[in-house]
């Protein structure tokens, strides 16, 4: 009996463990759906916020795509590459790795008689078309103010412009143009148009959403979106008279979206759509925009003037950060600044800056490079007084000086800048431990390297490769004028000037003149 019982105690205590773990089991299958359930909700809520950004794009296409244009462009070239719908000069400089034939933009499909839009005219004049986009910004009565770039629009001898609705609207003439900036203003007549709202690109940042749009190989209409990948960027594309400034963004640009906006979540201009950074012609997630406020100033000048009136001090500079060693044979020990390299003569800078100081600031705010001097002085109007900090022999200093009006053109001011004049010849000397020789400048020397009359001072004739003079960017046809700060006369007075700097132990600052310009160089010690 006693077995009896204990067997069915056993038993009942067996059933009951069993039954525990059935109810066990249930209860994590319970929890893990619970936990389950909580997570599908708590995706949905994350998904509601996707669900939102979604719609702010929505919404900044409904604000900025009423302000969007395609401009059809007839040019008037000479000489150009076939197929080539603007400038070839400038569109390799904006596909600098493309092939032969590559386009901006599509090529138009023609005249209305349906011709091929790359027509010989007469003397060899090709008539050329090309598509960009541009953004209105502003409307005065029925005149509404578009804004594109010059590559687009700038020298049009005919234009459509088709608006949002497919309107197409020939009436448009270009009001002003600007290569140094890529902008261009066109103006056209007509009804129940919308401007755009310019934004402040000093607020970007780096990772802020962004929209471009335009219409890329034709598309009219097109959106894109993307985040600012990088801000102040300089390309190369504008070449050493142009302002870059550019905002670089991975939101695909195309051919075709040159003039079109870059817009922020707000729904305001931010940037102008410009270049791309491609192989192929094609997005690769590189594009570039000019910013709203440089736009901005730009934009108001050809509005207004027809022209750019830029600000202008009369300087070659170069960046301190870009060689540090430099900057310290000066005594200086900061980390930027900007360095006077040259004066031009009969020019704001005359009499008030010095070749050697260091701009620290200007009108009380730091200057960290050349770039935010340029476009400083650039948006300053002439004959405003600027007030600078300087740093000039071993200490700051203030000045004032007055701003002048940029020439149109500065390359004759570069041509005439650092050429040599008269001095003897014979002599020869070398300075073998930095990697260079000179001789006394001469006539015969001149004309070979194309630096003009002779002047006193010691011609480079010779660089060894991979050599500290090398290194330094000495290149043959430069003239050294000053060892440190003794001026030097010929070539055997810089040979002395060199050996007594020491300059294979310390290294040596030299101040060079060549057919680009003059520039201090510092030669570093030569590597053991």
């Amino acid at each position: 009996m006693n077995r009896l019982r204990k067997s069915a105690l056993a038993v009942a205590i067996a059933g009951g463990a069993a039954g525990a773990w059935f109810g066990g089991s249930a209860l994590v299958r319970d929890v893990a759906f619970a936990q389950q359930e909580r997570s599908v909700e708590n995706t949905r809520e994350q998904l509601s916020t996707a669900a939102d950004l979604s719609s702010a794009f929505r919404n900044v296409g409904k604000v900025i795509e009423p302000s969007v244009v395609q401009i059809q462009v007839r040019k008037t070239v000479k000489g150009l590459h076939k197929g080539m719908p603007f400038d070839e000069d400038m569109l390799r400089r904006f596909f600098p790795n493309a092939p032969r034939g590559l386009q901006p933009a599509p090529k138009g499909n023609g005249d209305e008689n349906g011709s091929d839009p790359s027509e010989e005219g007469a003397e060899g004049l090709d008539q050329e078309v090309g598509t960009g986009s541009g953004v209105i910004m502003e409307i005065d009565g029925k005149t509404a103010y578009i804004l594109t770039n010059n590559h687009v629009a700038g020298g049009a001898t005919e234009m459509i412009v088709t608006l949002a609705d497919g309107t197409q609207i020939r009436n448009a003439k270009v009001v002003g143009a600007d290569a140094k900036s890529d902008l261009a203003v066109v103006k056209l007549d007509a009804d129940h148009l919308l401007p755009a709202k310019w934004g402040d690109s000093s607020g970007l940042q780096k990772g802020d959403w962004v929209l471009a749009f335009g219409s890329p190989f034709g598309y009219v209409g097109s959106m894109t979106h993307g985040i600012v990948s990088a801000l102040d960027r300089q390309a190369g594309i504008l070449g050493k008279q142009g302002y870059e400034d550019f905002i670089q963004v991975d939101a695909p640009i195309n051919p075709g979206n040159s003039g079109g906006p870059l817009v922020n979540l707000h729904g305001e201009v931010v940037g102008i759509n410009t270049a791309i950074a491609s192989r192929t012609g094609g997005s690769v997630g590189i594009g570039f925009a000019i910013p709203s406020n440089e736009a901005k100033f730009v934009y108001n000048s050809l509005k207004t003037h027809g022209k750019v009136t830029r600000g202008w001090l009369g300087v070659s500079i170069s960046d301190v950060a870009r060689d540090l060693p430099k900057a310290k044979s000066f005594g200086f020990k900061g980390p930027s600044g900007v360095l006077v390299e040259q004066t031009f003569p009969n020019t704001p800078a005359t009499g008030k800056l010095q070749e050697g100081d260091i701009i620290e600031s200007i009108d009380g705010k730091p200057v960290k490079n050349v770039l935010a001097l340029r476009n400083a002085v650039a948006a300053t109007s002439p004959n405003t007084d600027l007030k600078m900090t300087v740093f000039r022999e071993g200490k700051d200093q203030d000045i004032t000086l007055k701003i002048g009006e940029q020439p149109e053109d500065l390359t004759a001011i570069a041509s005439t800048r650092g050429q040599p004049h008269g001095g003897s010849a014979g002599a020869s000397a070398s300075s073998e431990a930095l990697g260079m020789s000179f001789t006394n400048p001469t006539d015969e020397l001149a004309e070979k390297y194309g630096f003009g009359d002779a002047r006193n001072g010691a011609l480079v004739t010779r660089v060894q490769p991979r050599s500290a003079a090398d290194r330094a960017g000495i290149r043959p046809g430069d003239v050294i004028a000053r060892v440190g700060n003794t001026p030097v006369n010929n070539a055997k007075e810089a040979s002395n000037a060199i050996e007594k700097a020491d300059a294979a132990k310390k290294g040596v600052r030299l101040y060079i003149n060549s057919v680009d310009g003059s520039r201090f160089v510092f030669v570093e010690p030569p590597q053991q």
